[in-house]
């Protein structure tokens, strides 16, 4: 197992601070969000890329890819009925491949409620043949690249589309490429009337990342989500691969978000 900390919760830290901070407290990566990059990925110079990239190597950490993909972003939906803002999205995400694998990433997590809910006054069956189309096509650029598109099932409470572990997994049947999977979040699953335990077992053929915090929106350990069985699920379904501090609530601080977090998953996962 391989534990990563998602960078959005150092706020306005440089990047050198967040690798330091991340080195310190023990991580093996850290998962960034691209608007903590810049407001545009475009925008990101091969200079700034490669400044990333080593700034992390030399604190000892690799970057595990990238998350938020559509956050502060505008005029971007991945399933709107308008061609031209489903080619400008899509482009967008193309670049957001691109930046992963300059980086040194392997992976992008498909979450960004707002950008991919069904459109008002649209179906679900046409929003999900948009997604179906714009995937596949994702998946053949990325595939080359090295970089696996995982696709996050979110709460209700988050967004109207793939809500639901099962739904991901429909979805990535129906993509059907080796560079579209799924990945899953504990806060997340805590919504689903399933154990999350569960979840996890039914996921497992196609789970390629993990995201850890509480029902609370903080850290895990800070709550009362209780982290040995999920541990232990991951632990029998063979999963050795990344797991990723991400919080929505930052008031406890970085340093005490980064240390604790940790502290919490080498507990109950060793």
């Amino acid at each position: 197992m391989k534990f990563g900390m998602c960078n959005e919760f150092c706020e306005e830290w440089n990047w050198e601070s967040v690798c330091e901070l991340a080195a310190r407290a023990g991580y093996d990566g850290v998962e960034i969000a691209p608007f903590t990059l810049g407001s545009s990925v475009p925008e990101i110079s091969t200079h700034q890329r490669d400044a990333i990239r080593k700034m992390a190597a030399q604190n000892g950490l690799e970057i595990v890819g990238l998350h938020w993909l559509l956050s502060r972003t505008e005029g971007m939906h991945m399933n709107h009925p308008d061609d031209e803002v489903r080619r400008r999205t899509a482009d967008y995400l193309r670049a957001e491949i691109e930046l992963c694998a300059d980086l040194g990433g392997d992976r992008m997590i498909v979450g960004s409620p707002e950008q991919r809910n069904v459109p008002e006054g649209e179906t679900y069956e046409a929003t999900w043949d948009r997604s179906v189309e714009l995937f596949k096509n994702l998946a053949r650029h990325a595939g080359p690249r090295g970089i696996t598109l995982c696709i996050e099932p979110l709460a209700p409470n988050e967004c109207n589309f793939i809500q639901t572990a099962a739904e991901a997994r429909r979805l990535v049947e129906a993509v059907d490429h080796p560079a579209f999977q799924m990945m899953l979040d504990v806060k997340a699953m805590c919504s689903e009337n399933k154990p999350i335990p569960d979840i996890i077992r039914s996921s497992a053929q196609y789970l390629e990342h993990f995201h850890a915090n509480d029902a609370n929106l903080r850290g895990p350990g800070f709550g009362d989500t209780d982290f040995e069985p999920i541990a232990e699920a991951l632990d029998e379904v063979g999963y050795d691969d990344w797991v990723s501090v991400e919080v929505f609530d930052f008031s406890d601080g970085p340093e005490t978000i980064a240390t604790e977090s940790l502290r919490y998953l080498h507990e109950v996962f060793e």
